[in-house]
Order: structure tokens, then sequence, then C-alpha cells
């Protein structure tokens, strides 16, 4: 591995390997590839359980740039892997929740012209589909999930509302959050960000229809998000 891998917090490894991860498998899962038809298949029947309750996952996804050293030469410790391991199980899990049955990517990396967070998601959904109450009630549970399995939960049916309306996300940016949300205070960080991009997403004037919103962010500062546990 690099430097630059090395010299990485944890949260951002999280971030950059469910990218690395979903980019060049939806890319092949679009043009029908069996394999990638195959491995979709294969991470949509894990979610909603937890990595070790799905042994047909196992070795499916690499996970070794978790374990690289950090900069001053540590090995990770347990939690941060075991967070870690279960934030892009749960990722990778809603996204093939997501793309199934899908002729476009449903993930897509967030942009400030095209957001692509949870809260802006939630938004756009709440416009198109005129029903603002019933997916706001959602949206406000997700935020007061009391456990990592009841949080995965809540965003399932979130993203099975999104799937419907072909709305995507940006799930290496909601990896990096679920990290971020095991850690003390993490929870209140990821909510704070959830809720800056709901707000500040704007359908395009005279079309309801398409993602391109104005500037919104569901990426928290570095600040915000590097706990001294993030390692």
């Amino acid at each position: 591995m690099t430097t630059a891998t090395h010299a990485k917090p944890m949260a951002d490894r999280v971030r950059d390997l469910v990218a690395d991860t979903i980019g060049p498998l939806q890319h092949e899962l679009l043009r029908d590839g069996p394999k990638a038809v195959a491995t979709l298949a294969r991470l949509r029947r894990g979610a909603g359980k937890q990595p070790h309750q799905v042994p047909d996952l196992l070795g499916l996804i690499d996970t070794e740039p978790l374990y690289d050293t950090t900069a001053d030469g540590r090995l990770p410790g347990e939690q941060p892997l075991t967070r870690a391991e279960d934030a892009v199980h749960v990722a990778m899990t809603l996204w093939a929740v997501h793309q199934q049955s899908r002729s476009t990517g449903m993930h897509r990396l967030h942009r400030m012209d095209a957001p692509g967070g949870l809260g802006a998601a939630v938004r756009r959904l709440m416009i198109e589909r005129d029903a603002g109450d019933a997916v706001l009630k959602r949206f406000v549970r997700i935020g007061t999930a009391p456990d990592l399995p009841a949080l995965a939960q809540r965003l399932r049916e979130i993203v099975v509302l999104l799937r419907d309306e072909d709305i995507p996300l940006d799930y290496a940016l909601l990896a990096r959050q679920l990290y971020q949300w095991q850690w003390p205070q993490g929870p209140e960080t990821v909510r704070r960000a959830w809720g800056r991009s709901f707000h500040a997403y704007r359908a395009p004037k005279g079309d309801r229809s398409t993602g391109n919103g104005a500037p919104g962010t569901d990426a928290p500062s570095d600040s915000d998000t590097t706990s001294k546990d993030d390692s």
C-alpha cells in the first residue's frame, strides 16, 4: 500500500474503499456483466444483517486497506477496525438494495452542483413524491436510531423509496458517516451534516425531476469528523 494510504484516518479509508469498490462494480453491472450481477445479488442478501451472519460475503469485499498501519507505524485497533468493517458492510449492502433492477447507477459521488448526500436525497424525494410529511417522519426516525442495526434498517426503508424514484446517493460519503456515527458524539455530528444538506437542497427551477440542485453538503468538516479514536 502507498504512504498516502497509510496516512489516511480510518474514516477516509472507509470512504475510499467503498468508492473504489462500488465504482467499477457498478460500471460492470450496468453493462450486465454476469460476475457483477452475481456480486450484487450476494450483497443484497446481506442487507439488514450483521457481517458475521452472512458467511457468503466473506472475502467478497477486499478490506485490506483498512488494516494498513497509520502514519506513525501503528496498526489500527480492534474497535476502529470493527466499526470500519461494519460501516463498509452496511453501505455496500444498502447500495445493492438501491441498485436492484435499476438501469442507471444509484451510487453517485457528491458534488456541490449535484448533492449526493442523504439529506439532499431525502429532500428531493419529498419534492418529487409530494409526500413531505411521510418521508420527513422516516428521515427523523433515521436520526434517532439507537444503534447501528436499527440505523441500517431505517436507512433501508428510505433507500427503497429512493430506488423507486431513481434518486442516487453517494455511498462512499454515507459509509464515512456510518463509521463516524459509531463514535462518541458521532450521531450528533452526522445528524447535523444530514440536516444541513437537507435544508440546503433546492430543486432546479422549472424541473422537479432532476437531481442537480443548488449547492448543499452532507460532508462534515475534518474537525467535525476526526475523533481521537479515529485511527
